[in-house]
């Protein structure tokens, strides 16, 4: 006992000072210094890599994002922007001691990628959104002479996904040096099995990879590190045998009062593992995690540390508008906070791995995750149109053709980098895979008459289960079945983590209930299918059910908040993304979201503040009478399509957030709110108090004469209005950011949105003006947008038409530390300049 006692202390010494006895920095940043060229030719061996025409990038990079739009040469699926071939190198140095390893780890890679260290190939990697790595140290030079590592990304195929992907190195890069008896990159797994408010066990895998050549024996020792980060507790393993290879120990913890991870509280966790060898610290490694238990339930839904709530989520795709798939840390914590302002509380990541930083914002601001891994199995997707193999060319060949071989590996490193995330809740297997296989579409009754418009949405299965069952199995088989793949990647992914449930998107779900699909999942996510919810619970009662991907209106969260059995939904989609936009130029984008491209809110997002957010909360909008979706009957506003409310998909009606039009002309005003009663005023005149309930659609409505003025709605009872004006001639240009302060060295971002104003500040939102931004100074620009899907103007630029009298630049700190300004003018318009300090 007293030996164990002196050995803990001296490893505690040892781990405190490890700092004077070798630099244990593992992880350096690798974006910076890299150089780029784009070609056609897609034989690497034609070109001529000290000819080719270089500039200078930081990554993370996209570069189609920096081209003009183009209805000719681009695809509306990938939103009308190119791919190419693009080549990537950089030149450095490395002091590498001869007991150490050096690793190269890539987040993503769009795609199709190679990779040469020293002229020699270390690689590639067709997926585009899994992370990587490779081990440099068998390649490289000596410290005194430079190594150049060499990419190739072929993204030739330009409309290989049903959405806008980017082209390159578009998430981040590091190098990993670390002694040759390590723990392995993604190689710590932490798990609370058992967590209440008065204890919380902690288990903690670790591998050891030894590379030395000969069997090692060391000591492992594991510091809780509390959010406030004092040490609240330690795990030693003396005398571990670390066989050549990689090898596994286990150590647990029991914590008394821990401070739980929630959606309102996110508190994050460190387990600082340190690796003792022969009396010295030779490798540490920080897992960052959170305390806390989730549960689903096929009666009474999902539960967060024993409290039973809803999901409250969203889809969103990797692209953030202007910036691209290349999108940094910032404008995401911008989009993450809207979304959270709004009561959202969960983030589906359609349809694909998404990057380690993201998920840290989700770690740290308390979103719920479901992280999903293939749009496509063994058989593609029709990137055009969807549900039907109706193309065979070589640009839209997408993921599925490396499936067979890639799969596993990419499944496994995405869980491997991404399962100790807290914020993950879910892994998704496939998003609506259902329709690459014929005989699921065919045994559900529907047959040829599925379509978005009409019964499908709205109709339960013709067939009764027995009836789908037989007719699935009458049907000619394929070389692979559905059911045969979900279970191989169910089980793969079980294999490596059965903390979180396995669930998939169901496009098809009575089929998918037949096919041996949904017996492997833990949940059955309903693609645009609300109207099974009872279906379910009818025929497999015994089966968890939730909304995977739904429609952003009321009625499909009152589907949910009518049946305690499911746990929520995810809504298609938070923010509007580029692709899907097949034949519908000059469209670039799918115009679903609650927010639009640039991150203005739109009224789909005020009515889900009314329906997530307890606070109170007012909108208004209006339309003429002739253009209005309403119109006055025997004194109330009621629909011109009766119960057309119940069936809107995914796009809102067109409604103005104006107050201008002709004098007396029969207008419509329409006030989402969450306030039992709204009162609507008009230049101070009380039009009437009326009650939510006497509204099943959950929006005001009132109809009046056109007046001039000020046109306001508050709640009765409640410190909450909204107010509209009319607006006079465009008379200014009214700018504001959202920081005033960057940190070069994180290349932090600034949003700027200007909005165009008449002479007494009022918004001018229904005439447009060009704004011409000049920026100087330690900023860069990032570029321009105004929101619009249906705006082509390049990104890449100083100059942008407004959208509803809105535009957006986002900026970018330079490694210059001092001062940059914005210049935004449009003609005669009184102009505007801000001013940022990068540090």
């Amino acid at each position: 006992m007293m030996y164990k006692s002196v050995l803990y202390l001296v490893v505690i010494i040892l781990v405190s000072s490890c700092k004077n006895e070798r630099n244990l920095q593992r992880d350096m940043c690798f974006n910076s210094g890299w150089q780029f060229f784009l070609s056609t030719d897609s034989t690497s061996s034609t070109i001529d890599l000290k000819t080719a025409d270089w500039k200078t990038v930081q990554l993370p990079h996209d570069w189609s994002v920096e081209f003009p739009f183009d209805s000719v040469n681009g695809e509306g699926c990938t939103g009308y922007l190119p791919g190419g071939i693009g080549y990537y190198k950089k030149v450095f140095n490395v002091d590498l001691k001869n007991d150490e390893r050096l690793y190269i780890w890539f987040d993503g890679v769009y795609n199709n990628s190679e990779y040469w260290i020293n002229g020699q190939k270390l690689g590639e990697h067709p997926y585009g959104y899994s992370p990587f790595y490779f081990d440099l140290t068998n390649h490289l030079n000596s410290h005194e002479i430079t190594n150049e590592l060499v990419v190739k990304v072929d993204r030739s195929r330009y409309a290989d996904s049903r959405w806008y992907t980017g082209s390159g190195i578009y998430r981040n890069v590091k190098l990993v040096k670390v002694h040759k008896l390590h723990i392995p990159i993604w190689g710590t797994f932490v798990t609370t099995p058992s967590v209440t408010k008065d204890n919380a066990d902690i288990h903690l895998s670790i591998s050891l990879n030894n590379t030395t050549g000969i069997p090692q024996t060391c000591n492992v020792i594991t510091e809780i590190i509390d959010p406030l980060g004092s040490v609240v507790g330690r795990m030693v393993d003396e005398e571990c045998f670390s066989k050549e290879g990689l090898s596994v120990i286990h150590q647990k913890l029991s914590l008394n009062k821990p401070q739980l991870w929630d959606v309102h509280k996110p508190q994050l966790y460190r387990a600082k593992s340190s690796i003792l060898h022969k009396g010295e610290v030779i490798d540490q490694y920080i897992t960052t995690f959170g305390i806390r238990s989730i549960k689903f339930d096929k009666d009474e839904g999902f539960f967060l540390n024993g409290v039973n709530m809803k999901i409250k989520g969203v889809c969103l795709h990797h692209d953030a508008g202007l910036v691209g798939a290349a999108v940094p840390n910032g404008v995401w914590k911008r989009r993450l906070q809207l979304l959270k302002d709004m009561g959202c509380n969960a983030i589906r990541i359609a349809h694909n791995p998404s990057s380690d930083a993201f998920l840290d914002l989700c770690d740290e601001m308390g979103f719920l995750v479901q992280d999903e891994f293939f749009d496509e199995w063994d058989y593609p997707k029709d990137k055009r149109l969807n549900m039907n193999e109706r193309h065979n060319d070589y640009i839209t060949r997408g993921y599925n053709e490396h499936f067979q071989e890639w799969a596993k590996k990419d499944l496994t490193n995405t869980m491997l980098a991404h399962r100790n995330h807290p914020s993950i809740i879910q892994w998704s297997i496939g998003n609506e895979i259902e329709w690459t296989y014929p005989r699921n579409a065919k045994a559900t009754g529907f047959f040829d008459n599925m379509n978005w418009d009409g019964n499908y949405f709205w109709s339960r299965p013709p067939y009764s289960p027995e009836r789908i069952r037989k007719e699935y199995e009458s049907l000619p088989k394929q070389t692979y079945e559905i059911g045969k793949t979900a279970h191989k990647l169910a089980a793969w992914t079980r294999a490596l983590d059965t903390s979180r449930p396995v669930i998939a998107n169901c496009i098809l779900p009575s089929a998918s209930f037949e096919s041996g699909y949904a017996d492997v999942l833990d949940v059955v996510g309903y693609s645009y299918r609300r109207v099974m919810y009872d279906y379910a619970k009818e025929y497999y009662p015994n089966k968890i059910v939730m909304g995977t991907e739904n429609v952003p209106q009321w009625h499909e969260w009152k589907a949910i908040v009518e049946r305690p059995h499911i746990s929520g939904t995810f809504l298609w989609t938070g923010f509007d993304y580029m692709g899907e936009s097949n034949d519908k130029w000059p469209r670039k984008a799918t115009p679903s979201g609650l927010f639009d491209l640039a991150g203005f809110p739109k009224p789909a997002y005020h009515m889900y503040k009314t329906l997530w957010s307890d606070e109170p909360h007012i909108y208004i909008c209006s339309n003429t009478l002739e253009q209005s979706s309403y119109h006055e009957v025997k004194g109330k506003v009621v629909e011109k399509k009766p119960g057309a409310w119940e069936h809107v998909l995914w796009f809102w009606y067109n409604v103005n957030e104006h107050w201008n039009y002709k004098n007396g002309e029969p207008v419509i005003v329409e006030v989402i709110s969450n306030a039992p009663q709204v009162e609507l005023l008009l230049n101070g005149h009380s039009l009437g108090v009326k009650k939510l309930a006497d509204f099943p659609d959950r929006i005001y409505k009132w109809a009046l004469p056109f007046e001039a003025g000020r046109l306001e709605a508050k709640a009765v009872d409640e410190d909450c209005t909204a107010e509209i004006y009319t607006a006079g001639e465009a008379y200014a240009i009214k700018a504001h950011m959202d920081h005033d302060k960057l940190e070069g060295s994180k290349n932090d971002v600034a949003h700027i949105v200007v909005q165009v104003v008449d002479k007494a500040g009022y918004p001018v939102t229904n005439t447009e003006q060009v704004v011409e931004f000049e920026v100087s100074g330690s900023l860069k620009s990032l570029g321009v947008d105004n929101g619009n899907p249906e705006n082509v103007q390049a990104f890449h630029s100083n100059k942008i038409t407004t959208h509803k009298g809105k535009a957006l630049m986002i900026v970018q700190a330079s490694d210059q530390v001092g001062m940059g300004t914005i210049k935004v003018k449009s003609g005669s318009l009184k102009s505007e300049e801000l001013h940022i300090e990068v540090e």
